[in-house]
Order: structure tokens, then sequence, then C-alpha cells
């Protein structure tokens, strides 16, 4: 019997099914061309497409022991293709090219190699920026198998130490599950179930105003069953859902399983697999998960159906996107089969007694219908709302109110439609500030109520601005400038045996654009620590014994200027 066969589900899509693991795939990998990137026994603190705020996990975390300082190698032979600084995002990172046409990628790395270090370093200096993303020309650092890349870390946006772990298609640069390529993690444990939802759709968009039912699941070593057993009685169109995670051997950690099948009377009827996707569909997350419950509860609830707006490759087969239909009076069988990605299996079962269509759940929905694959637009004089196609996952039934003016404010308060429906990157939103706003109108900001500034341009009028999230929003005016505190530095310090000068850093309202640093008027590099928000320089070569001035300069997003100086002995 050959190890894979080609099963078409549904007739609408094609992918592999390995009959040793049983693992939903569209393609064959090549297992063993990579090697582990640590010396370390592979223990992982985060899965590949495990569920994030607002993204799908795009690789592995491998552990490092709660520590920094771990050797990091190239997973195969190739040369350094770029080489990026982030405050945020994966802080110090290398991306290797290799000629099997896969990209390898390490993040929150400590520090680079010397040879990579300087070639950051000098890109740095000649654009003056700490930030720094680029690519090298193919083969101006050849790496081997093995080879020594940089050091384990925990910069960036990194929740402690350890190493973050790509391969993504160099081609496509989709990002794929390093552990399709034989990179396992040792595992025998199948994943959990904790509760199910039913979802009463019924011909209507999806929101928080759909009719929920939740069931409490129990069981173990794979077999689970609704804790009060029951047969469900359902009618007309009904998405299902799901909360489950997985744990490896290796770690206590829970994380995200590798598919998910739902079945009616042995039928598949929706598959959802973390095999590869684009980073343009991760933000797609918020149309997988029930985003009302995230946002109201922090439940991270999987639906079971795919949202007529979302297109991404985790979901590589349905039938009517996973909506099933009760429309008889008979009994039906219903399975979710969830999987890690060694094979192990967890079931549960479920009977449905289905009846007709009068027993169905009726739920009023007003306003302003925005289409999910149209041009949207909502105009209301003192504000006006643009979504372009590709924004929502579903049809909105949009709700629009004027709420009463906040003191200091330069407008009405807008809600703009609430906050439990998600947008997939951003909109266009112009608010009409009040005519007192005269000569200040550069200084404007449309203020969100739950998040802050989103930013602002005043023009035609109006301050325009582009949210990534409905809500409450206000024009308010930043005329302060930022604050910068320094750590370990005055007039007439003496820095003699000192490493390096900090300080912090902050904004009232719009938030800082740029810190520029300098010594006795030269560009020097202000490194950023991403989670305690301080901007250090550490002293080289150049800054020799006897008298120097130090100065720094923040500037916001509205262009307010504060300025520090000091004079320092070294």
């Amino acid at each position: 019997m050959l190890k894979n066969i080609i099963c078409l589900l549904g007739g609408i899509a094609m992918f592999t099914c390995s009959h040793a693991q049983d693992i939903v795939k569209s393609k064959t990998y090549p297992v063993g061309a990579f090697q582990y990137p640590l010396d370390l026994p592979p223990s992982t603190a985060g899965s590949f497409g495990e569920l994030r705020a607002n993204h799908f996990h795009s690789g592995l975390d491998f552990r490092t022991n709660r520590r920094i300082g771990y050797p990091v190698h190239a997973a195969m032979y190739g040369y350094v293709s770029r080489l990026r600084v982030q405050l945020g995002g994966f802080g110090n990172a290398v991306y290797l090219t290799h000629p099997n046409g896969y990209t390898t990628v390490y993040g929150h790395l400590d520090h680079l190699t010397p040879e990579l270090a300087k070639a950051v370093r000098q890109y740095q200096y000649e654009h003056q920026t700490y930030e720094a993303d680029f690519r090298l020309q193919p083969f101006q650092f050849p790496v081997t198998k093995g080879q020594l890349i940089a050091i384990s870390g925990n910069t960036g946006a990194s929740g402690g130490p350890h190493l973050h772990f790509e391969i993504r298609d160099s081609l496509t640069e989709e990002t794929v599950n390093p552990q399709l390529f034989g990179l396992t993690i040792p595992d025998n444990i199948p994943p959990a179930i904790n509760s199910i939802t039913l979802y009463h759709l019924n011909g209507h968009p999806f929101s928080e105003n759909t009719l929920r039912q939740y069931y409490d699941v129990s069981g173990a070593g794979g077999n689970y069953r609704l804790t009060k057993p029951q047969t469900l009685f359902l009618s007309g169109d009904i998405g299902f859902g799901i909360t489950a995670y997985d744990q490896n051997s290796s770690s206590v950690n829970r994380n995200g399983f590798y598919s998910l099948q739902l079945k009616v009377d042995g039928r598949t009827v929706y598959t959802f697999a973390v095999e590869r996707f684009a980073f343009d569909q991760t933000h797609a997350i918020n149309g997988y998960i029930d985003y009302p419950q995230y946002i109201k509860a922090r439940r991270w609830i999987q639906k079971c159906f795919v949202p007529p707006g979302s297109h991404i490759s985790l979901y590589p087969q349905s039938e009517d996107r996973g909506v099933v239909s009760f429309r008889d009076t008979l009994l039906h069988d219903v399975e979710y089969v969830v999987k890690d990605i060694a094979g192990n299996t967890s079931t549960l079962k479920l009977k449905v007694q289905s009846s007709i269509a009068k027993d169905r759940p009726v739920v009023n929905y007003t306003g302003t219908r925005f289409r999910y694959d149209q041009r949207n637009e909502f105009n209301s004089g003192p504000l006006k709302v643009v979504v372009s196609p590709g924004n929502l996952y579903d049809d909105v039934d949009f709700q629009y109110s004027l709420l009463p003016q906040k003191p200091g404010t330069y407008s009405a308060t807008h809600r703009v439609h609430n906050r439990l429906t998600p947008i997939h990157l951003n909109y266009d939103l112009w608010i009409k500030p009040d005519a007192s706003i005269g000569s200040l109108a550069n200084k404007a900001v449309i203020v969100n109520a739950m998040g802050g500034s989103v930013g602002g341009i005043y023009q035609d009028g109006y301050v325009k601005a582009k949210p990534a999230s409905f809500g409450d929003f206000y024009i308010r005016i930043d005329t302060v400038a930022p604050i910068i505190t320094p750590i370990n530095i005055r007039n007439g310090s003496n820095l003699a045996g000192v490493r390096s000068i900090a300080l912090r850093t902050s904004d009232n309202l719009s938030g800082v654009k740029t810190v520029v640093g300098k010594i006795d008027g030269k560009w020097i590099l202000l490194e950023q620590d991403y989670k305690t928000r301080v901007f250090r320089y550490t002293f080289d070569e150049s800054i020799t014994a006897g008298k120097h001035t130090f100065e720094v300069t923040v500037t916001d997003q509205k262009d307010n200027v504060s300025q520090y100086a000091a004079a320092f002995n070294r």
C-alpha cells in the first residue's frame, strides 16, 4: 500500500493523508533535510499555528531552559539572505536561504556572530536607525549545516528566553510547519477537548448576536463525551465549535493542535490543518475563532465553519463552508476528530436529532448591511466610514450612534459599530472636528476610547485615520512634548568605567515617532529594549577619554519635540 494517497473530500480540496500518521497535508516535505537549531533535547513552548492574539503562531518556540546564551546553528547549508532588528517582533533575527527551496528563520536572538553583527551595525549607522531589515547578496555570507550563526536570547516581543524557529517557502514566503520536515517533538499525548459550542446561523451573518449553546466535555486518553450525555435537538443551519488544546511529552505547555475534522454521518464536512499559511492571512485568526467570545471572556472557541470572507490555506476542505443543515426528522451522528502532528487522536461523538424548521430560534437583526465582498460606506455628516472589500469576514449589520462629547475633546464621541466585530486589516474613518479646533488642526488625533490614539491627519475638514477595530472614537489635540527621563547620566557626570548611557522616553497621546541620540554632534546608536522601554547607548572606542556632550531629541507623531543634553567625562 502506498504511504500517501490522495483523498478528494467534498469535491472541493485535495490533500494527502499519510497512512503512518494520518496527517492532513497538501504535499510531501523533505524529511531529514534540516537539523535542530539548538544543542538541546527538542522541547517547545509554542507550536506552529497555535492561537495567539491577532495571529497564528508562525513557527516553533524551542525552549532554552529559561536562559539566554545557547549556540544557534544553521539548520541546513545555504547562505544568509536577510538580517533584521525589530523593536518588538522577532527582535534580532537571521534568515538563511537553502538550495532546496526553503528559508529558515531564527528569532529573539541575543546577538549574532561577529561578521553578521558587523553587517547589521554598518547598516544601522549608514541609515541612522536602530530598527533594520535588509537583504544580502547570495553567498555573501555562506553557511554550512550546523554552523554557529548566533546566540539564543530574549529580544523583541518575547515572553521569555527561547528560540523562535521557522521554515518558509522561499518562493511564496509562506511559513510551513517545521515538524513536517522531521523536526519532531516527543509526543504520545492526544489532544484534550474541553467543550463544544453550537451556533444557530440560519442564513444570518455570524456575530455577537448569533444564538449559542455551550456544552462541557469529559474524557481522557483520546475518548471524549458530553459531561451530561444527551441527544441534541437541532434544526436549520448549524455551525459547530470546539475548545481544545494539545500537549507534547517534553513540556507542560498547552499548545495548539494540528488538525480538526468535523464529520456528519461519517462524511467529513470541514477540515482545519496547520500545515502552512501566508503572513497576510495571519490576522484571519479573528475570523477563525469566536471573536466576540474572545473579546468578552477571553475564551478560545475555534469555529468549525469557514467565514465567507476568510480565504486562508488552513482550511483545506469543507462542504457548504462546514455549516450543517438539519432539515429532516432523522437521527444523525456528528463527530469531532482532533489530532496533533504526531498522529495522536481525540474524538467526540454526538447524537443529533434533526427537526423541521418551525423549531428554529428567531433573531431580529437591524442596521445597515455591510457586505464582506464589497466596498461599504457610511456617512452621517460628522462621520464617514469606508470599509474596503476583504476587511470583513462576514456580512455585518453595521450600527452607529452619536454619544455625548467628553471634556477636553474636539468632537462628539462616535460609536462606530462595536468592538466585537473583527477587522482583517483596517478601514477609513473620518471625523469632523468642532469649529474651535482652528489652528490646532495639525495636532489632532483620533482616539479609540478603549485603546488610545489611532493616529490622524487633518484634511478636507475632517481628521482621518485607519483604525484596526471598531469602537468609540473622538478627536483630541496633542500639543504636549514627550518626556525624557535620564537613568544614569546628568550634567557633569563622570562616566569613566561605565559601559553605557541609559534613558527612558514616554508620550502622553500620539506616541513617540523618533529618538535621535548624539555625542559631540555625531549620531549614535540608541538600542531599545521592547520590554523595559529603555534606550541605551553602549560606549565604543570612538568615545575617547575626556569631556563630551550627550544629547537626545525625541519627537512624537504630532511633531512635538523634547530635548535633553548633558556634559560628561569619560
